[in-house]
């Protein structure tokens, strides 16, 4: 019988400033496979690290969540770049209740707290940074995920340029499922797999996007999951990583959509217009027709 769990870690702090407790269980929405933070259950653990992410609700909700799950007294390690979160750290633990130690290295604020006896705040934390239903479009949600409070122009553009699809296609990073009720709307459609690393995204996606006609699935779409032979995929690939623009993202989207694709498949990719992705769609497919263009994104259709 394994040991209990009396630790956890979220997201993957630098080891020079923070290190997690041997055994910590993952816990980052970002990490397939690992334990939502949601699950952890009540004055459970005596230790939590916690990454925190940048977005203000995403973060004091990642916190509120690591508080409740911590025993009294326990002890609580919260880091962030200074310009990403870290300088409003203290002050939010500070909010919840907790008395909090601060220093600060490698251009990151390290705060480190324990667990008040009675945590402040911890339930309009929580409901603030949830799942949760937006009035304007009617579709469930939340903080942290992309786009999530807004339509993505990019989505939006290429839902006005997509033919009506027919056979096996992904979304590969399908985020709350927009492009997919577009492309469910086709009867053609036999199968769609979506595919995202934010397992919320995909949380929300199953709510938004009852089909039986759709399979989820929590991956990378870079390694994973082990689709072939399909007729289409489409996507509007990510392009930053840690919060850096990283252009090598969606290149490696579109190298793994060609290893999806079927002799005869096509990639329809939305972008935004400054990133290159022109040669290695070259380089994957054998013809690459631009399809449309307008509010700083470009639309490709390419066939293999």
């Amino acid at each position: 019988m394994s040991d209990p769990v009396t630790a956890c870690v979220y997201g993957a702090p630098p080891p020079a400033l923070a290190t997690a407790p041997a055994g910590a269980q993952q816990v980052s929405p970002l990490v397939p496979g690992a334990e939502p933070i949601e699950a952890l259950a009540p004055a459970s653990l005596s230790a939590a690290v916690i990454a925190a992410p940048p977005g203000t609700l995403e973060r004091r909700y990642a916190l509120a969540l690591a508080l409740r799950a911590l025993q009294p007294g326990g002890a609580l390690t919260a880091l962030a770049p200074k310009e990403k979160g870290g300088s409003r750290l203290r002050k939010e633990l500070e909010a919840f209740g907790c008395k909090v130690e601060e220093e600060g290295r490698q251009h990151q604020r390290i705060c480190y707290a324990v667990r008040p006896e009675t945590p402040e705040g911890l339930a309009a934390a929580i409901a603030a940074g949830g799942l949760q239903r937006l009035g304007d479009n009617g579709l469930w949600t939340q903080p942290g995920v992309f786009s999530w409070d807004r339509d993505d122009a990019g989505s939006q553009l290429l839902i006005a340029a997509l033919p009506a699809l027919s056979g096996k296609v992904a979304d590969l990073g399908c985020g709350i499922g927009v492009l997919a009720s577009a492309l469910l709307a086709s009867p053609k459609v036999k199968r769609l797999e979506l595919v995202d690393l934010d397992r919320r995204a995909l949380e929300a996606a199953r709510r938004n996007v009852e089909d039986p006609r759709v399979a989820f699935h929590w991956a990378d779409a870079r390694s994973g999951p082990d689709l072939t032979d399909l007729d289409f995929v489409v996507m509007n690939p990510p392009f930053h990583d840690s919060g850096q623009e990283d252009k090598a993202l969606g290149q490696a989207f579109i190298r793994r959509a060609r290893q999806m694709l079927r002799k005869g498949g096509t990639l329809w990719l939305v972008a935004n217009r400054h990133l290159p992705y022109e040669t290695v769609l070259g380089e994957q497919f054998s013809r690459v027709a631009p399809k449309s263009e307008g509010k700083g994104f470009k639309i490709y259709e390419a066939r293999t």
